[in-house]
Parts: C-alpha cells; structure tokens; sequence
C-alpha cells in the first residue's frame, strides 16, 4: 500500500514536471487565431496570449477560448515573445505565432513527452511545414525548416535583433526532434508575401547598415540572380509548381531590395551628414 501510494506521488510530480504552457503573440489575427487555438486543445495545459491592441476580433476569439489575455505595447518579436513567456505558470513552453498550427502527428508527439516517465530533453525541435498560396512548400529552402518551439524556461530564452528572433539555449542544453509537422499558413496572396518581402527587406538593410555594410553594384546585380538560382534550381523550387516560382522570384526581389535600400541608407547618411553645420 506504501509502495502504490510512493509511486502515485512520484507520477504525479514528474507529470506536473512535464505541464506545457503555450505561448502566442498577436495583432489583428482574427483569421488565423482560432485554427492555432483548436490545434492546442488539450495538449498545453494553459495558453497566454500576448495581444499588441488589435483592431479586429482577436481578443473576443482568444477570451472564448478561456486563454489568459494580456495586452502589451509591441517593440519587437523578441521582447514580446519573453514577455509573454515570463507570465507562464508552468516550467514548460510551447511558443506558436497565431498563423501556426500543430499536426496531428505533432499533436501525438508532444503529447507522447508529456507523458513519458523518462528524463524529458531541455528543448524539442520540429520541422515546420508552409503553405503559400493554396499549396503546401516541400522543397524551395522552406522545408523542413527546422526551430525549436517547446523549450524549458530555465534553458532557453528568445533572442534577435528586429528579426529571425530564435531560441537561445544555454550550453550543454539536451534537445530532441519531435516527429510531425508545424503547419505554417504563411500567404494567401501574392500582394500579401510581397508586401511583407518589402517590410523585411527594409529591416534586413537596417541590421546591415548598423554592421557597418555598404552592398557594391555587385551585389545589388548578382546576388539576386543567384538567389532565384539557388531557391528554384538547387533547392528544387520547380517541384513545387508554380508557387515554387512566385518564391523563388519574390525572394529574389527581396535580396534586390535589400541592397538597394542598404545603398539608400548610405546616401541619406552622407547627405544628413553633409547638411549638419560644424560645431
């Protein structure tokens, strides 16, 4: 009778161990929330959503799915995604963007760590498969596109400049793959990847002109060039139909754009420089 009830007690500490917290950042994701929510049903044993103000029906889709709701001004994808994972309960978190959900497959593998009675690893990556306009995206450098998403509070912590915010480890950190797939619903028009091509071009030209690069006529010719090459040729982007061309072809763009705004950032300084009296 001792021996059952040790062994209830010890289950019970280690499943309690094993609770996941997931965590989503949001503004105006009405048309994707409540996918990303549903997916989570019974695998995160709380859901903190941090919310910058939006404008649509959001928080009403997010508060009748009985998630906790905060609201918080948004300086930038690493400083939100922290922020929202110091207001978990549990040691555990699973971070997902609102137009994320987890597979099925992914769905039984997480569940299958939780509960596992052996040593759970400090990190879980998983593949993340896109869908771009209708289709799903196996080839063109955008699968298996691997992150980590389920991660240990006191292992990891988010980190980035602007963008390509990820998961920072701390040495000696024990991660495993997770078998499933993350379902990305990136675009659903063109005008929506180029719109955010041109927003990220922006950023990516700011982050290198702080670094103190310049971008020669070179680049701004070729490397464009050998982006599409590489995307739509070496990456097999033909085999993803006519979506792996569109890919291809606004990444290509991106890369021209960033050169060029990067070339604009030096001009505009030398200008503002030129035009400032001597002191």
């Amino acid at each position: 009778m001792y021996g059952r009830a040790s062994f209830s007690v010890g289950w019970k500490k280690l499943y309690k161990s094993m609770q996941i917290s997931a965590v989503i950042i949001t503004f105006n994701e009405a048309h994707n929330i409540g996918r990303c929510l549903a997916s989570l049903a019974g695998v995160a044993d709380e859901i903190v959503v941090v919310d910058s103000f939006s404008t649509d029906k959001t928080k009403e889709i997010c508060l009748s799915h009985g998630v906790k709701f905060f609201e918080n001004p948004f300086e930038g994808y690493t400083e939100q995604k922290n922020f929202a994972a110091a207001r978990t309960e549990f040691a555990y978190v699973l971070s997902l963007d609102a137009d994320e959900a987890l597979s099925e497959e992914l769905r039984n593998s997480i569940l299958s760590v939780k509960h596992n009675p052996a040593a759970p690893a400090d990190a879980y990556t998983m593949h993340r498969l896109t869908m771009y306009c209708g289709r799903w995206i196996r080839y063109s450098g955008w699968y298996p596109d691997t992150k980590v998403r389920l991660y240990a509070k006191s292992k990891g912590v988010w980190f980035g400049r602007i963008i390509h915010e990820y998961i920072r480890l701390q040495p000696g950190a024990t991660t495993s793959q997770l078998k499933g797939d993350l379902l990305h619903y990136s675009f659903y028009t063109v005008e929506q990847h180029m719109t955010t091509v041109n927003k990220f071009s922006s950023l990516k030209a700011e982050l290198l002109f702080e670094k103190g690069k310049r971008g020669s006529l070179l680049q701004l010719t070729f490397s464009p060039v050998f982006k599409f090459f590489r995307d739509y040729i070496l990456k097999a982007g033909f085999l993803d139909g006519f979506q792996g061309f569109l890919i291809a072809a606004n990444s290509a763009h991106g890369v021209f754009l960033k050169y060029a705004k990067l070339r604009l950032l030096h001009k505009q300084k030398g200008i503002d420089s030129a035009s400032k009296p001597d002191l």
